[in-house]
């Protein structure tokens, strides 16, 4: 990191969502509650998909993974939002501010694409079911999760690699609650506008490119459906529909703030809460509520709970 950055600008203040006391200690209740029901979720689903035997599948492998993926991604930003509402200054160091970009788009490209993983495994699933088990084995499983990560990180990284470079001398006010790359090239003491371009246009391609595979592998899913019979048919179109409904809400977000950026102040803080926050809310929901197996799979649980309690 160029020390060269931080003896001119050590810090960013950060704007927040709003500069009412009332509005933000309300703000603070309710993200505060949202946070604490992102983690636990989270964490449920993941300690319920490796103690069940029965969720011991390809599938729920991604979906433990996606949960785990989750519950970082909103603990990158959440918790400084959070306190935050209770300071009368908000400010975040040069390096702190640094690491959020890093991490917010570490996680975020390898959540993109596992999701684009986790459409290939509903492909194969239902598209060649025979091969199914040798395709999509445990050692493909792990190799598919960890080039989620390493796209993540070289993504994450080769942002970084410029941002820090930048020279910061005189503006240090970022309309936001978290540090994001767009936010912070316009503070740059340079003409950032080609810039801010380059570094969209990098998040944009990771993020497109996973949109339009998720694309063709659903559309492809979804006519290899209609032609089978009714009753898994159903199944199918089913789960697809949760992964379906997961993808849009990721990305629809991500694809106003990087691919098509709209300026608007109040969209780009709305669309950031809901990419940290409402999303990895409504993934635990969309993928329990809506599946059976999960379903059957808390009744266990409870039932296990209830009957230990009984003969302690």
């Amino acid at each position: 990191m160029d020390t060269r950055n931080q003896s001119v600008v050590s810090e960013f203040v950060l704007l927040g969502l709003c500069h009412s006391w009332n509005i933000e200690v309300l703000l603070f209740m309710i993200f505060l509650m949202l946070y604490l029901i992102i983690v636990s979720g989270n964490i449920f689903i993941v300690v319920l998909i490796i103690t069940d035997s029965h969720l011991h599948s390809p599938m729920y492998f991604l979906l433990a993974n996606l949960s785990f993926v989750d519950m970082w991604l909103s603990s990158v930003t959440t918790p400084k939002m959070i306190t935050d509402f209770l300071r009368e200054n908000n400010t975040i160091s040069f390096g702190g501010c640094m690491c959020q970009i890093l991490f917010v788009h570490f996680v975020g490209g390898g959540e993109m694409v596992l999701l684009v993983v986790m459409a290939y495994d509903r492909y194969v699933a239902i598209c060649k079911p025979l091969h199914y088990s040798s395709i999509m084995s445990l050692k493909m499983c792990n190799g598919l999760v960890v080039t989620s990560w390493t796209i993540g990180f070289v993504h994450a990284v080769s942002q970084m690699a410029v941002i820090v470079q930048l020279p910061f001398c005189g503006p240090r006010e970022i309309d936001s609650f978290f540090c994001d790359i767009p936010l912070v090239v316009r503070l740059a003491c340079m003409e950032s506008s080609n810039l801010e371009i380059l570094m969209n246009a990098d998040s944009g391609v990771l993020a497109m490119t996973c949109f339009i595979l998720l694309l063709i592998s659903y559309t492809y899913i979804l006519l290899t459906v209609c032609k089978s019979s009714k009753t898994g048919a159903s199944k199918a179109l089913s789960t697809c529909t949760a992964h379906i409904t997961v993808v849009v809400l990721f990305f629809g977000p991500c694809i106003f703030i990087y691919v098509w950026p709209l300026s608007v102040t109040w969209v780009d803080k709305f669309l950031a809460v809901f990419y940290s926050v409402i999303t990895p809310l409504l993934n635990p929901a969309i993928y329990t509520l809506r599946n059976k197996e999960m379903k059957s799979a808390m009744d266990r649980f409870r039932n296990y709970y209830m009957d230990s309690r009984a003969n302690s």
